[in-house]
């Protein structure tokens, strides 16, 4: 009986040594199986390393081409290129900033070198550099760093080649306004010679001779007339600092232009369609300039021929700009004439010196305003006045009462109100 225990234990053993040696087995292959999975991992992720390799040094091989060529071109570029830290330390400026600024620029401070290098002049964002010098500066904010970049721009020699321009093209202009003038004077005057040298006749009845003189003084009315326009033009109007209520402004315009627009038979309106507006300047220059609009717009009337004319002068507020409006119901203005009617001595009338719009245009742009002009032959003609306004509450101790006009009332050419 011991005996068949001893046996079937020693049975028992070996059993369980085979399924050891059985597991042990098992686990080695799928160890081997695992190892060689890692070897096939890592040649695969040494290949990956490798082609990762060679494209980091492609792109460095790049990037250190690109960061030479940025070099070159830095250094080459007329303009100065300055780069501030945070702190506002210069920490690098290229060859054409250190031939402005000097050689110390690289590591000073921006500030205490614009200081005691830079002027103010009166173009924005322009400074003077030494006496003789202009630069312009821009900025650029670095939003990794902190800092900023500077770009300086050498606007000398634009400033010099503007200024020669300018210069020809003033001398241009004084030697078209000579030759003009010179046309304009000579009509008249030879006028007045021939009048004047018919004076001297002795047989000449006395009824002829005063018909010639008064035609002498005419011509030489005009001759002065046209010198006082010239000169106005090319002086200039002083312009002052009056406070001008619109509303008076221009019921002393329509009070010269309603007698005028009886006479012809040309019905006259005035709308104003805005209290308590006001201006600064000169009345006197602007009711010229707004009478020299109306006027035109008389003369445009009455070329139409059987029609019967409309003269309007309209006027509001808007943000904070006053419009005036100019309106006729005349013969219109082609497209060729429009780009040359406020040209000097232009003009389409006989007797006219062709300064008028010049002079109104003048003036209107030396009160921070402009004039537009919108025209068609056969449909009359509207000139738009822009002037800036003051704030209501200026000068209030020197406007006027409100009067018809202010309150949005229509004066016709009739005298009547409607």
């Amino acid at each position: 009986m011991d005996k068949v225990t001893q046996n079937a234990s020693s049975d028992s053993k070996a059993s369980e040594l085979q399924r050891a040696f059985d597991v042990f087995n098992q686990v080695s292959q799928e160890l081997t199986q695992a190892y060689e999975a890692l070897q096939a991992r890592a040649a695969s992720l040494t290949g990956e390393l490798a082609i990762a390799n060679g494209e980091l040094r492609r792109q460095y091989r790049e990037k250190e081409a690109l960061s030479e060529r940025l070099a070159l071109l830095l250094n080459a570029l007329p303009a100065g290129v300055v780069v501030l830290e945070s702190d506002g330390k210069v920490s690098e400026a290229n060859p054409a900033a250190r031939r402005m600024f000097g050689e110390t620029l690289q590591g000073s401070f921006w500030s205490s070198t614009a200081q005691s290098a830079l002027k103010p002049v009166e173009t924005p964002e322009e400074w003077r550099l030494g006496e003789q010098r202009r630069v312009s500066i821009a900025e650029s904010p670095l939003d990794s760093s902190g800092g900023k970049l500077l770009l300086i721009h050498d606007v000398t020699a634009a400033h010099e080649l503007k200024a020669n321009m300018e210069r020809n093209q003033r001398l241009a202009a004084m030697g078209e306004m000579a030759a003009s003038l010179a046309h304009q004077l000579r009509t008249p005057l030879a006028a007045a010679l021939l009048y004047s040298a018919n004076l001297a006749r002795p047989e000449l009845p006395e009824s002829a001779r005063a018909r010639f003189a008064g035609k002498a003084a005419e011509q030489l009315k005009r001759l002065e007339r046209l010198i006082q326009d010239v000169l106005l033009f090319a002086r200039g109007e002083s312009l002052g600092r009056e406070i001008i209520p619109v509303s008076s402004l221009l019921a002393e315009v329509a009070q010269t232009v309603e007698p005028l627009c009886l006479e012809k038979g040309i019905v006259f309106s005035l709308h104003f369609l805005a209290d308590r507006t006001i201006i600064a300047g000169s009345r006197k220059a602007l009711s010229g300039a707004l009478l020299s609009l109306l006027e035109n717009a008389l003369q445009a009337c009455e070329t139409a021929g059987g029609r019967a004319g409309e003269v309007s002068l309209v006027a509001e507020t808007i943000k904070q700009r006053v419009r005036i409006c100019v309106r006729d119901t005349g013969v219109g203005i082609g497209p060729e004439a429009q780009t040359r009617i406020f040209e000097p001595f232009f003009t389409t009338r006989g007797q006219g010196t062709g300064l008028g719009l010049a002079i109104a245009l003048g003036v209107v742009r030396a009160h921070g305003g402009s004039i537009d002009v919108h025209s068609r032959p056969g449909d009359g003609s509207e000139f738009v006045v822009w002037l800036p306004c003051l704030d209501e509450t200026a000068g209030a101790a020197e406007k006027t009462p409100a009067s018809a006009e202010e309150s949005g009332m229509i004066l016709t050419g009739d005298g009547t109100g409607k």
